[in-house]
C-alpha cells in the first residue's frame, strides 16, 4: 500500500487503509529530519458507515521515530476512542 494512501483525507466509506489481519504498520522516511509534535488519526463516524460499525477503526497506536542509523525512539502510545470524535489528536514526546 502506498504511503500516500494512509496520509489521505478522503473519508468516503470504502476508501480506507486496509490491513491483512488485526495489526499493521507503516514506515515513512522523509527527505529531511523533522520533530513532530502530534499525530492526528481520523476514521468515519458510525452514522456514515454502511454497516453501522466502526470496528475497523485503529485502536492501539504506537509512534516511533527513527534516526539515520535506524534506531527507534518511542514518541508515544495511544488508544483511538471509537466513541469519541472522528478526528483525534495525540501529542508526541518532544525531545
Amino acid at each position: 500500500i502506498a504511503v500516500a494512501f494512509c496520509l489521505q483525507t478522503d473519508l468516503t466509506p470504502g476508501q480506507c487503509w486496509p490491513f491483512q489481519g488485526s495489526q499493521g504498520h507503516v514506515v515513512i522516511k522523509l527527505p529531511a529530519p523533522v520533530w513532530p509534535t502530534a499525530l492526528t488519526v481520523q476514521h468515519i463516524a458510525k452514522a456514515e458507515s454502511p454497516s453501522g460499525s466502526v470496528s475497523s477503526a485503529p485502536k492501539d497506536i504506537a509512534v516511533l521515530g527513527l534516526d539515520d542509523d535506524g534506531d527507534a525512539t518511542l514518541l508515544g502510545t495511544f488508544v483511538y476512542d471509537i466513541e469519541g470524535e472522528v478526528l483525534q489528536l495525540f501529542p508526541l514526546k518532544v525531545w
